[in-house]
């Protein structure tokens, strides 16, 4: 096999799978991981793939990090249908953390009406709704993201680390069903992880556009997440697919 035509396999393999491991290229193409490298060096320049921690993903496959204005406008039909079933798993006395994010803004439009609930959350949109709300509120403090609203970084790690909290709703860019949940930073992830592993029950809500998609960085595996809540509009493919890994549950339509 010519160089030219390993590189093409590689790109196939990775159109199939998301992702690709140097080890596993090396297996697969019969060469040394060292070739492997060399060749991800030539499709990196020709901007075909992305280097990751011993593997590559594609360039063009990626989601990017977008603006809350642009996201506010984008399924919002969906996004409400999605908070209406995920409002229906916080019962009186829980602790819930509420990810950044359009999708769980609705979620919080919908629970400042409950009582005896405790919202914590890193986004100040969210917390701002919540504002003139029965509920306890806790911000978690970081470095302000200006175009989400978005607090991360260090700080909010530290805060982090030191809560236990009943429910966790996740946000995601993308979710893919072998790459798994992901966003578009590195600082993202960490942060989204760091919830994870304060939460007794880890939901994900996303909205059906986001499936098949992946992003830069890696959350988790789709095992690590109890349930997905997602629209209507999902397809029976998508759920046959993803089923084998995770629980979904599917929004009903609701009037705007």
């Amino acid at each position: 096999m010519s160089p030219k035509e390993r590189r093409i396999k590689i790109i196939a393999i990775l159109e199939s799978y998301g992702k690709a491991e140097i080890a596993q290229l090396a297996d697969m193409l019969e060469v040394t991981p060292m070739t492997i490298r060399r060749d991800f060096d030539v499709l990196e320049k020709q901007n075909k793939l992305i280097r990751t921690h011993g593997g590559a993903i594609l360039t063009q496959a990626l989601i990017r990090e977008r603006t809350f204005a642009s996201k506010s406008v984008l399924a919002v039909e969906e996004k409400k249908a999605i908070a209406v079933k995920a409002i229906s798993f916080v019962s009186e006395g829980m602790t819930v953390l509420l990810d950044s994010g359009t999708t769980t803004l609705e979620i919080a439009k919908l629970l400042k009406s409950r009582e005896h609930i405790t919202v914590i959350t890193n986004d100040i949109k969210i917390a701002a709704e919540l504002m003139e709300s029965r509920l306890e509120v806790i911000v978690i403090g970081g470095r302000l993201q200006t175009e989400t609203g978005t607090l991360y970084g260090s700080l909010t790690k530290d805060i982090l680390s030191s809560l236990h909290v009943d429910l966790f709703f996740l946000g995601a860019n993308a979710i893919h069903s072998t790459f798994g949940v992901t966003t578009p930073s590195i600082e993202k992830s960490s942060l989204k992880r760091a919830m994870i592993r304060t939460a007794g029950q880890i939901i994900l809500v996303a909205d059906s556009t986001k499936f098949n998609q992946k992003s830069f960085s890696k959350i988790c595996n789709l095992e690590v997440v109890s349930t997905i809540i997602t629209d209507y509009n999902i397809t029976d493919d998508i759920l046959e697919k993803y089923n084998e890994s995770v629980d979904i549950i599917i929004s009903e339509q609701v009037e705007i």
